[in-house]
């Protein structure tokens, strides 16, 4: 019994270190690319919007702050398109068209310049289908701090000269919150190296939908 436990403290220990070492890595990796200063910020053709809860008459405050800091990234010049991903797996619940509506009724955003990725279900989907169904091939990624690490590191991995813009906060998250992001993040990395290792696929691909095209073909 001393063996059993003495080996499932061993696996535990090197296991917990695993976690950490790519968490380590994964964050190192991305913070050359990560921007706070939208004036430090190279120029990209695309700001990419990553989904995250909507409810049936409004968007959750983590929206909210990512639509006003890629509309910040696009009023100062930083990018030409947004290209919103998320997730409409059912009827029900259609985060894209929710996240569109807002911005262009909230912010008077053009919606021509609106590209929807109905199917980007996880950042690891978001970025594949970025690059293969809407063929971008550079981009800013508008997240907030504790995502954003992961976001970039994808990206650059599936070879898309990204950069990442730190959404601001502009209401103050409940510090029980952001720990339980935080630690939620600390798997997602651990997940997202292994997609990248393993060149995982995403559920859905499709037919190609450039970004430089018809921003109105990807509404439905």
């Amino acid at each position: 019994m001393k063996k059993f436990f003495l080996g499932m403290l061993g696996l535990i220990l090197l296991v917990v270190l695993a976690v950490v070492g790519i968490n380590l890595y994964v964050i190192n990796f991305s913070r050359p690319y990560i921007y706070t200063d939208i004036s430090d910020l190279p120029e990209k053709y695309v700001a990419i919007i990553p989904g995250a809860a909507v409810y049936q008459n409004s968007v959750s405050h983590v929206v909210r702050d990512r639509v006003e800091g890629a509309i910040n990234v696009y009023k100062n010049g930083k990018a030409q398109k947004y290209l919103v991903s998320g997730d409409h797996g059912t009827v029900e619940y259609d985060e894209v068209n929710k996240i569109k509506n807002f911005m262009t009724q909230i912010y008077s955003v053009d919606e021509d310049l609106i590209f929807l990725d109905h199917a980007g279900f996880s950042t690891y989907e978001t970025m594949y289908r970025a690059r293969d169904v809407f063929c971008v091939d550079n981009a800013v990624v508008v997240t907030q701090k504790f995502h954003l690490a992961r976001a970039v590191y994808i990206g650059r991995k599936l070879g898309l000269d990204i950069v990442g813009y730190e959404a601001p906060e502009l209401v103050r998250y409940r510090s029980e919150m952001k720990n339980w992001w935080n630690l939620r993040e600390c798997m997602a990395r651990v997940k997202a190296f292994f997609e990248v290792l393993f060149n995982a696929k995403p559920k859905y691909l499709g037919e190609q939908i450039p970004i430089t095209g018809d921003a109105s073909a990807t509404w439905k």
